[in-house]
């Protein structure tokens, strides 16, 4: 079986700038936001059931998921996330197996958000949390995506606390400046999980 290691993290932390540095050492990676959004374009496996869920107004025009409606929907409503979850998440868990196991690359990084409240540890060997304070978290989105700070701070209050996302890591990236650190500590952890797979397979 794969080694598998779970990339998580909060909003704007830098997930996939540490996912990309990953794909750049050979790395396996399969993202669940990506998944989603391929599940979730026309004709995607979970649309059927999202419009049944939420209603036929949450498909626009080009037949794919109206990403901004239904976003605002379940932020403002947890029970409305909860369903949306339990419609996605088994379809990106199973896509993320099947991903992993189709290689044969030495381990294989998943890069899953709310891999800790969705309780989904069971999946992997490894967890690896990229951390930067929550300012810092409010200001990349910000310039990212444009989205007020209160919204973005509500987003941060659906994510599980930055404490307890820290308790339950394995290894840390402290990912709040330096690139050449960055790139550093990767390399580090990479080297590292090599070795743990090496020791899995005996």
């Amino acid at each position: 079986m794969t080694y598998r290691v779970a990339l998580t993290g909060g909003i704007g932390s830098g997930k996939s700038t540490v996912a990309e540095q990953f794909a750049a050492l050979g790395v396996m990676v399969s993202d669940a936001d990506a998944i989603a959004h391929q599940l979730t374009t026309a004709d995607g496996e979970a649309l059927s059931a999202i419009a049944a869920a939420f209603g036929a107004e949450m498909i626009d025009t080009n037949g794919a998921l109206d990403r901004a409606r239904l976003r605002n929907r379940v932020f403002a409503d947890p029970s409305a996330r909860r369903q949306l979850e339990g419609i996605l998440h088994p379809l990106i868990r199973n896509r993320m197996l099947e991903e992993t196991e189709a290689v044969s690359a030495p381990y294989a990084l998943l890069v899953i958000p709310l891999l800790l409240e969705t309780g989904q540890q069971a999946l992997v060997d490894r967890v690896l949390v990229v951390d930067v304070p929550e300012t810092v978290q409010i200001a990349r989105v910000q310039n990212r995506s444009g989205l007020d700070p209160a919204e973005i701070k509500r987003i941060i209050a659906s994510q599980i606390s930055r404490a307890e996302r820290l308790a339950a890591a394995d290894n840390v990236i402290d990912n709040r400046g330096d690139a050449s650190r960055l790139e550093s500590r990767i390399v580090q952890l990479h080297q590292m999980y090599l070795e743990h797979a090496h020791q899995q397979r005996g």
